[in-house]
């Protein structure tokens, strides 16, 4: 009997002592899981989600005549919109600027392109296109779907109002064999092979 208990006795504390192991061994895991996510982040070392917003376009407001086109009978200001954008995640070397009306006829509308904005930018003034701000930063514009360089503002036919989709892409390289003019949709091809993150906010205009 006692060699009986003696047995069982040995089998308990070698059962609690793997017990111990195996709780220090999850909570080694635990700290290494929290040690990885601590190492992820954003670019500039913020919190939060990829954002783009706009001082010239509020939240569910339609696209202001200063941004329309001013031609084919649409009489705007062809100015790109002011943009604003943070938290860029991890690994971001820079950046692109898209505007596209999915609503167009056909494959939609490009109205705007732009790659390599340097990574340490956050942000285009107003009229950045056309003020030669973009190019100062030594970033590329495609040839917009009207046939022109740069910026082409919203001028949908008469009907119902188009959505125009404004993107920040966070790209993990600058290198391309881009060159100011060609097509936006030579743009958006590189743009989606070295896209890591994407904010978007989306406007409309209808005449």
């Amino acid at each position: 009997m006692q060699g009986n208990s003696g047995m069982r006795f040995a089998k308990l504390a070698i059962g609690m002592a793997l017990c111990v192991i195996a709780g220090r061994g999850a909570l080694a895991a635990d700290a290494r899981a929290s040690g990885a996510a601590g190492a992820s982040g954003t670019a500039d070392g913020s919190a939060g989600a990829f954002m783009l917003t706009s001082p010239d376009l509020p939240v569910g407001a339609t696209m202001p005549t200063i941004h329309l086109l001013n031609d084919n009978g649409c009489t705007g200001g062809n100015q790109s919109p002011a943009l604003d954008w943070r938290n860029a995640p991890a690994g971001t070397a820079g950046y692109a600027v898209s505007i596209y009306d999915p609503d167009a006829p056909g494959r939609g509308f490009w109205h705007w392109s732009v790659f390599g904005i340097p990574a340490s930018t956050h942000s285009l003034p107003l009229n950045a296109s056309a003020s030669g701000a973009v190019a100062a930063l030594g970033a590329l514009q495609a040839q917009n779907d009207f046939g022109t360089d740069g910026y082409g503002g919203p001028c949908p036919p008469p009907g119902r109002p188009h959505r125009y989709v404004i993107s920040v892409h966070a790209l993990r390289s600058l290198r391309t064999s881009l060159q100011d003019g060609r097509p936006a949709a030579v743009f958006a091809h590189e743009i989606d092979a070295l896209e890591i993150a994407k904010a978007s906010l989306t406007v409309v205009y209808g005449r």
